[in-house]
């Protein structure tokens, strides 16, 4: 808990009369649920006013003064905590959402993921001081960069010089009025429209983003890629080949495997693997899968981000891919480990490891 934590009580929360002394908070559908008796009148005022906005300072000092005894509002408070339902807001969570009615409104919304517990407390002012670059703005590119918008990334930069054809129209993205319009711009009216005070400009020059996103299909061949690894930027695939959803692996230099050890593998499976990489980059690829695999891939691909920038456990992608495939979509891990051919930072580390008599994780 923080020194002056601000108590959330998330308003889709329910908040249900069982009789005129009791009341239930939550406890539908499975989850945890919290039955506080004897519960009048303001006790439900203080349920309905845990909107995150005051210290819990404020909201003792207030239920006090409207009737209700220090210890009704520590033990009600506490039973919130202990069941789960109550979330802990740092001032700097506060602080970080941006001005406005609307805006408030989607913090509201989106803070409850953002702020799950105590500890997390000042995740979202991280999220909002955070900058992610999406390169692709396709059917899967540009609905990522909205959602993770709206989810509360401050500064998501999308780029693609390329012009919008029709084919790349997609829920949550680039609309059937973009066509021919240069898709750089078509995704940054996506992102506008999820998230209007998002920032979207390109980052100053020598300012490296927290995360990459990379979305053309064979992102992991193209030479341009490369630029990520050298400057020690952390980078995720996000695409989608065939009809096949593919997140990851999530690149984080000097401690994973990289693109290259991944191509380096598929090389050792296939020797003509080279040769049919370089057709496959050669040219823009048609605007390829149905709605439903391009939205799960970006919303796949938003989960993987979001932990990375959150600070949570190593996102399940380090050195991994999801891939997706309808029509179930049960995703499937494959494991791309350090490939003891390439020179990247990580494969250097791996050995140095190995040279102690011990492997990373053991």
């Amino acid at each position: 808990m923080t020194e002056s934590p601000h108590p959330l009580l998330p308003a889709a929360t329910p908040v249900l009369r069982l009789d005129p002394g009791v009341l239930q908070v939550g406890g539908v559908d499975g989850r945890a649920g919290l039955r506080v008796s004897p519960a009048g009148a303001e006790v439900a005022a203080l349920l309905h006013g845990l909107d995150g906005r005051r210290s819990q300072r404020a909201v003792r000092s207030d239920a006090v003064a409207g009737g209700l005894p220090a210890e009704v509002v520590d033990d009600l408070l506490g039973g919130l905590r202990g069941a789960g339902l109550l979330h802990d807001l740092a001032a700097a969570d506060l602080l970080a959402t941006a001005p406005g009615p609307a805006a408030a409104a989607r913090a509201a919304a989106e803070l409850p993921a953002a702020v799950p517990d105590p500890a997390a407390a000042g995740r979202w002012r991280a999220r909002r001081q955070s900058a992610v670059v999406v390169e692709g703005a396709n059917r899967v590119g540009t609905p990522l960069a909205a959602v993770l918008a709206a989810s509360g990334v401050g500064r998501v930069h999308v780029r693609d010089r390329g012009p919008t054809r029709a084919g790349d129209a997609i829920v949550g993205g680039a609309t059937a009025a973009d066509e021919g319009r240069p898709r750089g711009l078509a995704a940054a009216d996506a992102v506008r429209r999820a998230s209007p005070l998002t920032d979207l400009r390109p980052l100053p020059a020598g300012q490296p983003p927290d995360l990459v996103v990379l979305c053309r299909p064979w992102a992991a061949v193209d030479p341009l890629s490369a630029a990520w690894q050298r400057a020690g930027t952390p980078h995720l695939v996000a695409t989608v080949r065939e009809e096949t959803g593919v997140v990851g692996p999530l690149v984080l230099p000097g401690d994973s495997s990289c693109l290259r050890c991944a191509e380096a593998w598929r090389r050792d499976d296939d020797p003509a693997w080279p040769r049919l990489a370089a057709q496959l980059t050669a040219a823009d690829p048609a605007p390829s899968g149905a709605t439903t695999t391009c939205l799960l891939t970006a919303l796949t691909a938003a989960v993987q981000v979001l932990a990375h920038l959150d600070g949570d456990e190593a996102p399940v992608t380090v050195g991994a891919t999801l891939e997706l495939r309808p029509p179930a979509f049960l995703p499937r891990l494959r494991r791309w480990p350090v490939h003891p051919g390439c020179g990247c930072s990580g494969a250097a580390r791996r050995a140095a490891d190995r040279n102690r008599g011990h492997w990373p994780g053991e």
